[in-house]
């Protein structure tokens, strides 16, 4: 075992602690195994029709997975933050197909990738499949929310639901936030300007202030 080896198995228990729950040797087993990666920010870790050829656990970073359409508009699906899964890649490892969505590295991000017969080796452990599956239920629910939004809210909602979300002050570009809403940036910016107007945020550059929080709390709530 190398000297990295240790301070990477104790990060790997720290991050995902159902593998302490296992048998002993069995990180010691992964960590023979996995293949380290890091990439940097907006690496395309996996696209669609893309054939899965790993698990990866995240250590360090963030991977944001998006549904993109071929006009280049991409509605955001979920981000997998350390000690989380990638639902997708278990589901394209689980029915043996091709991925559906774009995986995105947000920042610098570090990965353990598992080969696909070390993940299926781990699905016989009844803890790492409990653990699997009740992410698959988390971001099922996480998901069906996304729909009801996208189906039934207006963007003017969508946008002052994100605002208030985000803090006082929110530093972050029109497109930014259009990519958030999975819309663009021309739509955005009107419907910002419009706020501005209503007295709701004050707009500066790469920044919005919220000035009216109970009014913008109206537009997210109003039904229409």
């Amino acid at each position: 075992m190398s000297a990295a080896e240790p301070a990477l198995g104790e990060t790997l228990l720290r991050l995902y602690p159902v593998f302490a729950t296992m048998a002993p040797g069995t990180v010691d087993r992964l960590l023979a195994s996995a293949q380290p990666v890091t990439v940097a920010s907006g690496t395309v870790l996996f696209d669609e029709k893309n054939p899965c050829r790993g698990f990866p656990l995240v250590l360090e970073g963030s991977i944001r997975v998006v549904k993109a359409a071929p006009n280049g508009r991409e509605l955001p699906l979920y981000r997998v933050i350390p000690g989380e899964t990638c639902i997708m890649t278990s589901s394209c490892l689980l029915g043996h197909t091709d991925y559906s969505a774009r995986g995105v590295a947000e920042c610098e991000t570090r990965l353990l990738m598992l080969p696909s017969e070390v993940f299926g080796a781990l699905l016989d452990h009844p803890a790492f499949r409990d653990f699997v599956f009740s992410l698959f239920s988390e971001r099922i629910a996480e998901l069906m929310q996304l729909v009801e939004e996208v189906a039934f809210r207006k963007l003017d909602q969508r946008l002052a639901a994100l605002l208030l979300g985000k803090g006082r002050v929110l530093h972050a570009t029109h497109q930014q936030l259009a990519d958030e809403l999975g819309s663009v940036r021309e739509v955005v910016s009107r419907l910002l300007k419009g706020f501005a107007e209503q007295g709701l945020v004050s707009l500066g550059r790469e920044r919005v202030e919220i000035l009216d929080p109970a009014g913008l709390r109206a537009v997210a709530s109003v039904s229409r």
